[in-house]
């Protein structure tokens, strides 16, 4: 049993100082994770990866229900944890109260990427949940992939399938995502 199942078990049956514990433990992989997730995201991106994690992780140990199986349950939990987040944020910015009518231009125009932007971000999220009344495991590929920046072979670790497995699911689920995300527009 590693240290982090350890101290999740410990989580689990109530000790608090267990808590303190954890964070040394996993903080820069979920730091790692992070980075990775926000690299792929358009410049003028003002969540960073040192803030995502310190909100992934706060609302990790602060839910109600934190019975994880273990290390890789732990970390797929951190995955869908910083999903939330980057949707939120996005549909933050895309609302009109905090200036989602306006397009952001920066000082060298050559720096504005394609794609990325908040409205993609939401079908997805939308695409996402309905490929979740299908094929949970499919979603939680694309989650770890696409939302935590792992490659396939950590994603099929963490999900404890066969690395044939996981790219059959992804090439599944991306088919899936962009057949789903073309017909809504």
């Amino acid at each position: 049993m590693t240290d982090v199942t350890r101290i999740l078990n410990a989580i689990e049956q109530g000790n608090s100082q267990a808590i303190d514990e954890l964070l040394p433990l996993v903080y820069e992989e979920l730091r790692v994770l992070a980075a990775q997730r926000l690299s792929q995201e358009p410049p003028g991106q003002t969540l960073q990866a040192t803030a995502l994690v310190h909100e992934a992780y706060i609302r990790l140990v602060g839910a109600e229900c934190r019975n994880w199986s273990g290390r890789n349950h732990f970390f797929m939990a951190a995955a869908e944890a910083m999903r939330r987040i980057l949707i939120e944020s996005a549909r933050r910015k895309k609302s009109l109260k905090h200036g989602g009518g306006h397009r952001r231009v920066g000082f060298d125009a050559a720096a504005a990427a394609p794609g990325g932007n908040p409205e993609e971000l939401i079908a997805l999220d939308d695409a996402l949940a309905k490929l979740a009344a299908e094929d949970p495991a499919k979603v939680d590929l694309v989650k770890l992939r696409y939302f935590a920046g792992l490659s396939i072979d950590q994603a099929s670790e963490v999900l404890g399938i066969s690395r044939a497995t996981a790219i059959r699911h992804w090439s599944f689920a991306r088919a899936w995502l962009f057949d789903y995300i073309g017909k809504d527009g």
